[in-house]
C-alpha cells in the first residue's frame, strides 16, 4: 500500500476504532490486578494494541515524524511485544498504557481527523 495522505487518514481511524475496543474492554475495571484476572478483557486489549502498532507501519514516515509528540516506536515495540512475547507481557505495564498513553493518542488522532 503506498504512502498518501488518504492513507494516513484511514491508518489513523483504524487507530482510533481499536483504541475505542481498549477503552469498552477496560471500561469496567479499576486496576491492573483486574485486567490481569479478565483473561478475556486482557487478550482483547492486547489484540487491540498489535491493530494499533499495524497501523503505525502504515503511515507516512513523514507524517511521523512532523509528530513526535506521539511515540510511534514505542507503539510499534509495543506490538513486536504483544505479537512475540505474549507470555512475557507484564499487566500493570498494559494497564499504565492504558490509563495514560492511550487518551493521549486517542486526543491527538481525534484532534488530527477533525482537521
Amino acid at each position: 500500500m503506498p504512502f498518501t495522505p488518504e492513507n494516513n487518514k484511514l491508518a489513523l481511524l483504524s487507530m482510533l476504532e481499536a483504541i475505542q475496543k481498549i477503552e469498552k474492554f477496560s471500561s469496567d475495571l479499576e486496576t491492573w490486578q483486574d485486567l490481569k484476572n479478565d483473561l478475556e478483557s486482557f487478550d482483547a486489549c492486547l489484540l487491540n494494541f498489535v491493530i494499533i502498532g499495524e497501523m503505525v507501519l502504515r503511515l507516512e514516515p513523514d507524517f511521523m515524524s512532523s509528530h513526535p509528540e506521539i511515540e510511534w516506536h514505542k507503539i510499534r515495540g509495543f506490538r513486536n511485544l504483544v505479537a512475540h512475547d505474549y507470555f512475557g507481557i507484564d499487566p500493570e505495564e498494559v494497564w499504565g498504557i492504558i490509563e495514560n498513553k492511550i487518551p493521549q493518542l486517542k486526543t491527538f488522532i481525534t484532534k488530527f481527523i477533525e482537521q
